[in-house]
């Protein structure tokens, strides 16, 4: 790397080799990375677990060839999905489970999907309790279809799947995570390094001295050690010619 005119240019080789030169630190940094996010996601996270129950919405007496009635019972599902989230129906959720949330945290909890052409509804609740999560998922669509029908004086959507309690979490990703602080302190490692070259701008060869001051080098002068090692080298040397 050299300045001129103001302008810093990158040997982008040089660049390769400097990188190259510190791969130990970066395989360290990357580990550590590993490391670190491996043990938040095994020992700190608290597993979340994810239960869904799913209602169906068909009006009494439509036709599954009617067009017609197909487009109405899809402009419903997005009416019920945003009921499914108000005040009422919520808390009334709280109460029934006795559940200790208030109206923001246990909305967060909840999440509704409502399948591309489908009239189906799919009400899924996560929570660090797999049972918790499954009864609120049950809880939710038993109130929320009952809700729905007395304010739209509809007919009560068809409750076609419980939730059931799942064992497995969904959060944290434990491989994931470990990828990411992979990635994370592969990145870090690789950016102190090129920031710390990109900074350094003093000679240290011939060939920075035409670089950075266009003069040619006429002399070298050897360091300590290098002189050192050059005399250690004239020694062997002659001790061989003697013999």
């Amino acid at each position: 790397m050299y300045r001129e005119n103001n302008e810093i240019e990158i040997d982008l080789l040089e660049l390769i080799y400097v990188l190259r030169k510190n791969i130990v630190a970066i395989i360290l940094a990357s580990l550590i990375g590993t490391a670190v996010f491996g043990a938040y996601s095994f020992l700190i996270a608290k597993p979340v677990y994810e239960s869904t129950a799913k209602l169906y919405i068909l009006r009494q007496g439509t036709s599954l060839t009617s067009f017609a009635d197909i487009q109405i019972s899809n402009s419903l599902a997005k009416d019920y999905e945003e009921m499914i989230f108000s005040r009422p129906v919520v808390m009334q959720v709280a109460k029934n489970l006795n559940l200790d949330y208030t109206y923001e945290e246990l909305k967060e909890m909840v999440s509704i999907e409502n399948p591309a052409d489908t009239r189906c509804l799919n009400i899924t609740c996560q929570n660090n309790d797999m049972q918790e999560a499954s009864d609120m998922a049950n809880e939710f669509a038993t109130v929320a279809k009952r809700q729905i029908s007395d304010i739209m004086d509809t007919d009560e959507p068809a409750l076609y799947e419980n939730a059931i309690a799942n064992p497995d979490p969904v959060k944290p990703e434990k491989l994931k995570n470990m990828i990411i602080g992979f990635l994370l302190g592969f990145i870090i490692a690789c950016g102190v390094i090129m920031v710390r070259y990109m900074l350094n701008d003093s000679i240290k060869s011939e060939e920075d001295i035409e670089k950075f001051l266009g003069l040619n080098t006429l002399a070298a002068i050897p360091n300590e050690k290098s002189q050192k090692v050059q005399d250690l080298r004239y020694k062997e040397t002659g001790e061989a010619e003697k013999k």
